[in-house]
């Protein structure tokens, strides 16, 4: 028998990262010592308060029937609670919350509950390629790109974006804290964002995930913190980076009702909510803030973020590498003059993976994403490895 693939998923584009993966698997088969400075996974465990409510409540039997689509609500309670001390954001946890299995579900399936086929999106590039394809292409919309540019911060050009022909577009991805770039968001070109997207009738999808691995001063702010934000805008957040829970898959939307209630209707068909225990456990995560000040684990978490960041940028400077020192995530956004993925086959000859930029997109074309996620001592001498080459 054939069997054919749908349209929409033949209308993805190749995987950039295949080729990579290929040549990293021969090296290990080779028995070359890696070190990993591609993956977006925190290499730092869970708080020991959360290891603790997790194997407690995963050992209450009561914990293991279904949960509600919309999520549990004592969860969406404690997420009310952590926007309200630390964004100064009001919300409904009965109709402007909604429970996640991981942020990633929700930014797929927010453009299922108002995408039709042939309706136009504004995506970044480069960017998290789960709005162009899993968002975007699934639901048989039109991924239009908004440059991240460096010349302009690697933020959207909102003059260059009402050039534009604007007639079918129906939404915008934006990610601040940005993957990978390190590029920031502050409020007044958040209120130009939101004044663009109430222009044309745009729902905006914000994906905050990183708005708690900030450094130097620097505090994030929510798209909701916006006059008008509410009215537009849908936030997508989780638990994955600021309490290191990436695997245990528990994240939230918040934001417009009528936007919130959409993508509640799609997932009440199929999913049903994470697991109790975890919302439970992530309820007990974000009530560790403080009048919206961090627990004493996500500031210790910056400053091992902040040293390895500042020990990769030295070693990278010294090799005659331009990269900006990011005020957020845990990224280091590097230009490389040239072809990434060509500059990442030639880290690996050394045994250091590297994320090229052609795989976010265009316009990551020229530059390599490298992820603090190893301990210094290994970040040092990954650097050391690289000056072999370059």
């Amino acid at each position: 028998m054939r069997f054919e693939v749908a349209d929409r998923v033949k209308n993805l584009p190749p995987y950039i990262f295949a080729e990579l993966e290929k040549i990293i698997n021969e090296k290990k088969r080779q028995g070359v010592d890696l070190i990993s400075l591609s993956i977006g996974d925190p290499d730092l465990p869970p708080p020991k308060f959360v290891l603790e409510a997790l194997a407690e409540e995963s050992s209450n039997p009561n914990n293991h029937n279904y949960s509600f689509s919309q999520g549990e609500p004592e969860f969406k309670e404690a997420v009310a609670e952590w926007y309200r001390g630390r964004f100064n954001v009001d919300l409904d946890p009965k109709s402007e919350i909604i429970a996640l299995i991981g942020s990633k579900e929700g930014l797929a399936n927010i453009a299922r509950a108002f995408v039709n086929p042939g309706d136009k999106v504004l995506v970044p590039n480069p960017a998290y390629p789960v709005y162009a394809n899993g968002a975007t292409i699934l639901s048989e919309g039109i991924p239009v790109d908004m440059p991240l540019l460096e010349e302009n911060d690697f933020k959207p050009d909102i003059e260059s974006l009402e050039r534009m022909d604007l007639k079918g577009v129906k939404m915008m991805f934006l990610n601040y804290p940005n993957n990978p770039t390190g590029g920031v968001m502050d409020r007044d070109y958040l209120k130009e964002i939101v004044e663009f997207a109430q222009r044309h009738d745009i729902i905006v999808c914000y994906d905050n995930a990183y708005s708690e691995i900030t450094f130097d001063g620097y505090r994030a702010p929510s798209i909701l913190e916006v006059e008008g934000g509410k009215d537009v805008s849908v936030e997508f957040h989780s638990c994955s980076k600021t309490f290191s829970m990436t695997g245990d898959r528990i994240g939230f939307a918040v934001g417009n009702e009528k936007i919130i209630n959409g993508l509640l209707r799609v997932k009440t068909q199929i999913d049903s909510g994470p697991p109790r225990y975890t919302q439970i456990v992530a309820a007990k995560a974000l009530r560790s803030y403080v009048n919206g000040e961090p627990p004493e684990y996500v500031r210790r978490m910056r400053e091992i973020y902040r040293e390895r960041r500042d020990e990769l940028i030295r070693g990278l400077q010294r090799l005659g590498l331009k990269c900006r020192k990011p005020l957020a995530t845990f990224y280091v956004w590097v230009k490389c003059g040239g072809d990434s993925m060509d500059f990442c086959r030639r880290l690996l000859d050394v045994g250091v993976v590297a994320t090229p930029g052609i795989g976010f997109g265009e316009y990551g074309e020229g530059y390599v994403r490298f992820s603090v996620t190893q301990p210094v001592e290994m970040i040092r001498e990954a650097c050391e490895r690289m000056e072999k080459i370059l």
